[in-house]
């Protein structure tokens, strides 16, 4: 089972449809501290794992085919912003106004 939500109750979805000694593989930032992970989780034998994207890993080889149009990232960006409004693009994401926040220097 993927969770790429970053939400509490989308991991708890998640414990609740995954099989006895399947895996919950977590993708992004969570958006809460505390994990719902408890001995009920554990004597079913579920792995809980994930990460954030190493984006960074990508950048310097991408970034180029994206500024001069040969990737279209439109299925992942929903909203483009100037560098100067940074923060008005991490509140559209905060705010679910937003799916990912595209920032052209």
């Amino acid at each position: 089972m993927l969770e790429c939500v970053g939400l509490r109750d989308a991991l708890i979805q998640g414990i609740g449809v995954v099989r006895a000694g399947g895996v919950i593989s977590r993708v992004g930032a969570p958006q809460y501290p505390d994990v719902p992970f408890g001995f009920g989780e554990f004597m079913r034998n579920i792995t809980l794992t994930g990460g954030v994207a190493p984006a960074r890993a990508y950048m310097d080889e991408l970034m180029p085919h994206i500024l001069d149009g040969q990737i279209h990232p439109g299925r992942v960006f929903d909203r483009t912003v100037a560098l100067e409004d940074v923060p008005e693009g991490y509140r559209l994401m905060n705010d679910r106004e937003a799916l990912k926040v595209l920032v052209r220097p």
